[in-house]
């Protein structure tokens, strides 16, 4: 099993007899949100047009928990996400489809939780839904409730000490754009810079310029650059836990295990205790 799907290949199985559960996860990071600027409304983007059957999931609600001491986008209540997922009609034996507005970081997150948390059969749509040339509708559908019920994993997960530990024992990669990693700017949390050891690999370099990954050598030549091997132990953290599940969607893509560290910069960089590196040098 791929974790990504073609546009091509989603319509042929939505065509079956038993198509794929879809979810459409429109969101994305505003920086002017922060500045008091009004959220991005992807409940909206999905009203206006979305591809037939496509259940919308919330991600600052479903896919989340409220922010705090954790993070921007600490992990959901299980319990909660899980009855988001069968109200949304996904079944443990039944393949899902995740999608977004086109820059991934939203549906990679949908993929990386149900992973995590045991299903067995998950995609994201390569290039969202840009890249779909099919219909759209305007439709609401109601999906039959599924029975996925949450199962997490005991890999994949890192919290704030982890990260610090794998740091320095294997290759901790920083997804955030270079200028955030190297402590220039920092828009939206307290102080700026990166976790000391962590290796700067902005996750918008994994994909091309229509968005979509590119090619499965390709990037594992990028990691490998940054320093991933066969036996190196590889996680991944951003600012709050979403760009980094695309990266960890990107190494999955290469054939690389990773591990996600969710509370990401925006829990590290709250602790004033924990240590902040800048400049281009991960130490």
């Amino acid at each position: 099993m791929t974790a990504i799907i073609t546009a091509t290949e989603l319509a042929q199985d939505l065509a079956t007899q038993r198509p794929p559960v879809l979810l459409d996860v429109r969101w994305q990071l505003s920086v002017a949100q922060a500045a008091g600027a009004p959220a991005f409304d992807g409940r909206a983007e999905y009203a206006a047009g979305h591809i037939p059957g496509a259940v919308f999931v919330d991600l600052d609600r479903e896919l989340a928990s409220a922010p705090g001491d954790r993070g921007r986008h600490p992990l959901p209540d299980l319990a909660e996400f899980g009855a988001a997922m069968r109200r949304a009609g996904v079944s443990a034996d039944r393949p899902v489809v995740v999608l977004d507005g086109g820059q991934g970081w939203a549906a990679a997150r949908a993929w990386w939780l149900l992973r995590w948390t045991g299903h067995p059969d998950v995609r994201v749509l390569d290039g969202g839904l840009p890249a779909w040339q099919g219909p759209l509708s305007t439709d609401v559908p109601a999906p039959a409730e599924g029975d996925f019920e949450p199962a997490p994993g005991a890999a994949g997960l890192l919290d704030a000490d982890g990260a610090a530990a794998l740091a320095r024992a294997g290759v901790l990669l920083d997804a955030r754009a270079g200028e955030r990693y190297r402590g220039e700017v920092e828009p939206i949390d307290r102080v700026g810079g990166h976790i000391p050891g962590a290796v700067s690999a902005p996750t918008n370099e994994n994909v091309g310029p229509d968005g979509r990954f590119l090619p499965a050598a390709e990037l594992r030549d990028r990691f490998k650059a940054l320093g991933v091997s066969d036996d190196a132990e590889v996680g991944v953290y951003c600012g709050s836990g979403v760009s980094g599940a695309h990266e960890v969607l990107a190494l999955a893509v290469a054939g690389v295990p990773s591990a996600l560290y969710v509370g990401s910069w925006s829990e590290w960089s709250s602790d004033p205790s924990r240590p902040v590196a800048v400049g281009a040098d991960p130490q």
